[in-house]
Formats: structure tokens, sequence, C-alpha cells
């Protein structure tokens, strides 16, 4: 399935190959599995666009007693229109959620079902919202993805694209955080403060970084580019580009194989120093 998505993505362009696929995932589906037809109509078939259908799609995850689905499609529909590199970043994650993830078997599963994907465009609209002075619709969006998603993303994170958020369950991103280009993540990762009650106290993670599982990156220090933070560890200090770091507190212990440890998803750590 991999190499069949790099070949449609690399003939017909990211941005159309993705919508495609996912209307013809989507038909497949609503063939094999008569109980989801309806469902897959109304959040893929009958729209004309990925941002019109991801609309859909988040506003029935998101809705309350305090916000109808119909209000949010009508928000979303808006900010997705006012900020259309929204929808592209959205292109992008989803090839990185297809690419990298063996358990997608292609774009509609990640699309329709994967909390990490939905709860980081949740906070790629909020994050427009926050920008654009409505911080309190904003802070409301990032409470009802805690709640559904069990992803807690401040809306004022700086988020790049090709993000993949495997499993999701359990990331924490604080309010200064910056998190580049095509950056993995697994499932309870938290890129969390200082202790500082004010100012730059998050993370910055460089492009292309791998954070394994439960992986904890505390205070304003930097994940070089190209590095790859071992599960469960504590990184307290930056960690040069293109390393290793495992432990609590992370120290460096080797180098990935690759240059961008985020696009093989390799969970083994290259030892090469002693701890």
């Amino acid at each position: 399935m991999a190499d069949s998505l790099v070949t449609d993505f690399k003939n017909r362009g990211g941005r159309d190959a993705v919508w495609s696929r996912l209307r013809e995932e989507a038909l497949i589906a609503g063939r094999d599995e008569p109980m989801l037809a309806g469902f897959v109509h109304e959040t893929v078939l009958k729209h004309h666009s990925l941002e019109r259908a991801l609309s859909f799609v988040l506003a029935g995850r998101l809705q309350s007693r305090h916000l109808t689905e119909a209000s949010l499609v009508c928000l979303f529909d808006e900010v997705l229109a006012a900020f259309p590199q929204i929808g592209r970043s959205a292109v992008k994650d989803l090839e990185a959620v297809a690419l990298r993830d063996p358990a997608a078997g292609g774009v509609a599963t990640p699309f329709l079902n994967f909390k990490g994907f939905q709860a980081l465009q949740t906070h790629r609209i909020a994050h427009a919202l926050w920008k654009s002075g409505r911080e309190l619709v904003a802070l409301h969006l990032q409470s009802r993805s805690a709640e559904v998603f069990s992803v807690d993303i401040h809306p004022a994170a700086t988020m790049g694209h090709g993000i993949l958020m495997d499993h999701g369950t359990g990331i924490v991103i604080g309010e200064t955080a910056v998190v580049e280009d095509d950056v993995s993540m697994l499932h309870e990762v938290t890129l969390g403060g200082s202790g500082k009650r004010h100012g730059d106290r998050h993370p910055k993670i460089g492009r292309g970084v791998l954070l394994g599982a439960g992986a904890k990156v505390l205070g304003n220090v930097r994940v070089g580019e190209g590095a790859k933070v071992a599960a469960s560890s504590v990184v307290l200090e930056d960690v040069p580009a293109h390393c290793t770091v495992a432990g609590i507190p992370a120290k460096v212990v080797g180098h990935p194989g690759s240059p961008k440890p985020s696009l093989q998803m390799d969970q083994k750590i290259e030892i090469d120093y002693v701890i």
C-alpha cells in the first residue's frame, strides 16, 4: 500500500491524489460494509473538496450541547476558506499518516477514524482562530479536542505540516511550543513547560524528528533536525541534530540511521556511546 501511495502521489500530485484516493476508498468502504454507506456519503462522497469533508468530520466529532454540528460546520468552513494553508497542511498530514503508519491502510481510515490526525486538524483551526483574536472559541476547541481525542494542544502552539501523531492518546503540547515539518510522535509525548510562569517556555522540535512513546521534552530546549528521542526519555537540554538520545535525563547514545528518522518510524536505539 505504501509503495502504491508513493507512486500515486508522485504521478498525480499530492493534493489531487489524496482527495481522489479518499473518495475511492470511501466508495469501497460503503460497498463492502453497508452499515457505513450513509456515514461515508455524509462525510466524504457528497462533498466537493477535502476541506469541506474535513469540516463535516470534525464537526461530527466535536459537537456538544453548546456547539451544534451545524454551527461547527459553518465555523470550520469559514476558517478553512480564510486560511487555505490549513487544507494544504491537512493533505500533507494525511500523506504522512498513510505512508508512515502501517495500520492506516490508505487515507480514508485515518481521515475518518484516527484521532491523532483529527486532533491535529482541530488544532490547526483553533490556531487560526487564536491568531485572529478569537481566543475564547479557540480555547473551547482545545478543551473539546482534549475531551474527545485525549490530545491537548494549546491553540497558540505552532505546528508544521507532514506531522504524524501515531495513536495520539495522551499527547500534550504547550503554548509556546514549535513543531517543524515532517515530525512523527507517538502516544503520551509531552512538549511541556519549564516551570516559568510567562514567556517562551516550551520546546522547539526540528524537522524530521522522531519522538518515541512517552517521551517528555521540557522547557525552552531545541531538539535538532533529524534527531530521535527514545521512548519514555526525559529531555531537559538541547539535543544536537541527527543524534539519538535516551534515558532520564536523556543523553546522546548514538545517531539515527537516516537523516529523517520520522519517516522510517524505526524505534530501535543505535548505541554508540555509554550512557
